[in-house]
């Protein structure tokens, strides 16, 4: 089929009828709001909101997921469902071979690479399930300096990647998710239960839930966005991939507002889990990266059955890790079957491979290999933006200047190059209370308000403001 040209307001879609889809809506909502849930929401976000004042940072996060975020995800979404391909693919289809197709290309390398380092921390919540009943003592930095624990995890958590989208869109990842979340949900609320109900966690619930806006900077609202956009793994073609496997009829309003609504809500939960078990056991709010890892062990050795919420709190991180691994892995995987007509088996192996390939040096980079672990010698003592370990290199360009850069150019693309209108009719087919103001009002945000504030995020990254 020829592509098609952004003067056709409602084009025929570009995929074959042979392409794997969704089962259902709630399959569909599940998977992709497990893409977004991860160690982003779990992990990333309490330690961000401790940084950056609690309750009134968290006001300002919702309202970047509202007026930013939901907006682009649609855009994301509809590109996705339009063509029937991954990220590559579907620029394709819409323009053309143009050097838009770079920014797809973007997308499936930030997947891989963001896959090849994740895999590695993600490999350290699943050890942590165990590390506090064999090795209590055990310090985090010693933890993830040892190579006989990291490596293997690494490999096991690839793995387990590996199997769940080698079983295909319906049949492994749609049927994943559906055990993986609530096993997730309800895993969160046992936690959080436990943590409420302990002296002393009012002041935890105050620091997160009563607002002082005297605490938020410049700093801190960039710091929103950014967390916005991490959490919801926007900027590098996941949920075009996911949208591509999504029927015509299905509703792209509803859907993407179901994601965004269920990832936020996690990210709300992993706060009130946290904090008030952080403030009743006299913890540091702004411990940062390690609060999760190297304070809230010792936290919960101090709690009645402190060891079993401990297994439950890091057996919660590995599902919601696992669930952000298989979108990773599924977005280079359909670049390799849609682009390079591999099967699904050899895409998974090579994909796989490679991200094991990257992800190695990222593994010993902790503290096992000296030349890895500070790589002063090669960035500088300044390092890329800070980072001076592997790890923490691959996680500033990938994670965060990538990821930035990938969503303004995407925004970019949807507004200016495949054009509004037809971006709207697409989202309207299937949902039409997509009301002709409503569509300009979205088309609006995501010509004018989103890149410019996504430009504003990558600007501070590089320190520029």
């Amino acid at each position: 089929m020829e592509p098609t040209t952004t003067s056709d307001p409602a084009p025929a879609h570009a995929g074959d009828q042979s392409r794997e889809q969704w089962s259902s809506k709630i399959g569909f909502v599940l998977a992709a709001a497990g893409s977004a849930i991860g160690l982003g929401n779990i992990w990333r976000f309490p330690y961000v909101t401790g940084e950056n004042g609690g309750a009134a940072f968290v006001i300002v996060y919702l309202a970047c997921i509202a007026f930013i975020c939901l907006p682009y995800l649609l855009a994301e979404l509809a590109l996705g469902r339009r063509s029937q391909k991954n990220p590559v693919g579907a620029i394709k289809a819409v323009t053309g071979r143009t050097p838009w197709m770079l920014v797809g290309g973007l997308g499936i390398l930030t997947g891989l690479f963001i896959l090849s380092y994740y895999g590695v921390i993600a490999g350290w919540t699943f050890g942590y399930i165990f590390k506090n009943v064999v090795s209590p003592d055990t310090a985090f930095a010693d933890f993830i300096a040892t190579p006989g624990l990291v490596l293997p995890l690494f490999a096991l958590f690839l793995g387990s990647t590996a199997a769940i989208v080698q079983g295909g869109v319906e049949d492994g990842i749609e049927r994943a998710a559906k055990v993986l979340m609530p096993i997730l949900l309800v895993l969160m609320l046992l936690v959080i239960v436990r943590g409420v109900t302990l002296e002393g966690a009012s002041a935890g619930l105050s620091f997160y839930l009563n607002p002082d806006f005297s605490k938020i900077g410049s700093g801190a609202i960039v710091a929103a966005l950014g967390q916005a956009f991490f959490s919801l793994s926007l900027g590098m073609g996941a949920m075009v991939t996911y949208g591509s496997y999504l029927p015509e009829k299905e509703n792209l309003l509803s859907a993407g507002g179901y994601v965004a609504l269920f990832d936020t809500g996690i990210a709300l939960l992993a706060g009130l889990m946290i904090f008030p078990a952080v403030f009743a056991l006299d913890g540091n709010p702004q411990a940062g990266p390690t609060l999760v890892f190297d304070v809230l062990p010792g936290l919960f050795q101090q709690m009645p059955l402190g060891t079993s919420v401990g297994m439950l709190f890091f057996l919660l991180l590995s599902v919601a890790a696992l669930t952000s691994t298989v979108s990773l892995m599924e977005v280079v995987v359909s670049y390799c079957m849609d682009e390079r007509h591999w099967s699904r088996s050899k895409s998974v192996a090579v994909v796989t491979g490679g991200a094991f390939a990257f992800g190695f040096p990222a593994a010993l980079s902790q503290g096992i290999s000296p030349t890895l672990t500070d790589m002063t010698w090669l960035v500088g003592e300044s390092g890329v933006l800070g980072a001076t370990d592997f790890l923490g290199i691959m996680d500033t360009i990938w994670g965060n200047i990538s990821l930035a850069l990938g969503a303004l150019l995407l925004c970019v693309f949807a507004g200016w190059v495949w054009g509004v209108a037809d971006a709207a009719a697409e989202i309207r087919s299937g949902a039409g209370a997509f009301a002709p103001g409503a569509a300009q009002v979205w088309g609006m945000f995501i010509k004018y308000v989103c890149p410019l504030v996504i430009l504003v995020v990558l600007l501070d990254a590089f320190q520029v403001i």
